[in-house]
């Protein structure tokens, strides 16, 4: 029987992006499914007591190196995003649309590619709608969940359900109840999933 991954990330999180890229190809090679767990970052690390990276100067120095050499091991597009930190609210409500249409993968896919491989604003309406109709989606019709009462409930139902589970940074996955923190740690999902 195939298990499932539970994959809790933000847009904002570079590790999540390439935790997205490598886990989409781990899964395939393993027959594993993925739990797409969207949730607001600053939310969890509100609740946590965390704080980015960002305010460690030489941890993000160091931070920035590392994912450099990740994305040259691996292969994945990379550009540290020039309008880093950017928000993310309207793309995240917009991931739970995407969720109940099943299509969170094409748009995990084209929010992750627009922040970290094209260096795109997210928190631009423009470039948001110009990203979703690039990667086929109706713009005018996602635009318009992402206000939708629901969908800002759902992510902050989300985030609290997340930080109650134990996340506290991104992204996080879950093999059965096993936790485990940050990208560098998919060889250790991959042993939980075989």
């Amino acid at each position: 029987m195939s298990k499932t991954v539970d994959f809790y990330y933000d847009y904002i999180s570079l590790a999540s992006y390439f935790g997205f890229m490598r886990l989409t190809e781990l899964c395939r090679k393993t027959g594993a499914t993925i739990n797409y767990k969207p949730m607001l970052l600053g939310g969890v690390f509100k609740a946590n007591g965390n704080t980015s990276p960002l305010t460690v100067p030489a941890k993000w120095e160091w931070m920035k190196k590392d994912f450099a050499r990740h994305a040259e091991y691996y292969g994945i597009p990379y550009q540290l995003n020039p309008h880093f930190v950017f928000s993310t609210v309207s793309v995240m409500r917009g991931a739970f649309w995407a969720l109940s249409e099943g299509r969170i993968e094409d748009y995990n896919r084209a929010m992750f590619t627009a922040a970290w491989a094209d260096g795109k604003d997210l928190s631009s309406a423009d470039v948001i709608s110009e990203v979703l109709s690039d990667a086929g989606f109706d713009a005018t019709v996602v635009m318009e969940a992402m206000t939708h009462p629901e969908n800002k409930q759902a992510l902050i139902q989300a985030t609290e359900a997340a930080v109650e589970r134990g996340v506290f940074g991104a992204p996080t996955l879950f093999v059965d109840d096993e936790i485990y923190f940050g990208q560098d740690r998919l060889g250790w999902v991959e042993r939980a999933l075989l």
